[in-house]
């Protein structure tokens, strides 16, 4: 895939991403949203277990299990439509994702260019810090043109 497509692609999910950016902020209430939920529509375990057609003891497992963050997502989506609800599931990235692929584009230009130039310096020809610099921006920018699986090895 060549770097435009890479970057396309990249501001898509970033943009998906931010959608949901208020709520990665946000925790999970302490003994779970199931039981929140169940309990707000003032219904009981027992109430519940019979409208799933499950037994309460495996009900109170499951929101037990959910407030532990055990709970399969299969479960989940099937306890979530038992109270009407939706699962909602994303993965937010703390920071947004082109400054991520920069910053390692950058990190492995820095480490290459670096290396060179202590091997320069051993021989006391080391070029000036602005030439470096330009050097590892150079790099980056041609690491970044290039296949981004290659960042990550």
């Amino acid at each position: 895939m060549n770097s435009r497509m890479n970057q396309l692609r990249l501001e898509q999910v970033q943009k998906s991403a931010e959608a949901y950016a208020d709520l990665a902020k946000r925790r999970a209430p302490p003994r779970g949203w199931l039981k929140l939920i169940r309990e707000s529509l003032g219904l009981t375990e027992r109430q519940q277990a019979e409208r799933l057609g499950i037994s309460a003891p495996t009900l109170h497992k499951s929101e037990q299990a959910e407030a532990d963050e055990r709970i399969t997502l299969g479960q989940l989506r099937k306890l979530a439509e038992g109270l009407d609800c939706e699962l909602v599931y994303a993965l937010v990235p703390r920071k947004p994702l082109t400054q991520v692929v920069m910053e390692r584009a950058h990190a492995i230009a820095l480490q290459e260019v670096g290396g060179v130039a202590h091997t320069m310096s051993l021989e006391d020809q080391r070029p000036a810090t602005a030439r470096l610099r330009k050097q590892v921006e150079q790099r980056a920018e041609e690491l970044l043109r290039g296949r981004w699986s290659a960042l990550w090895r």
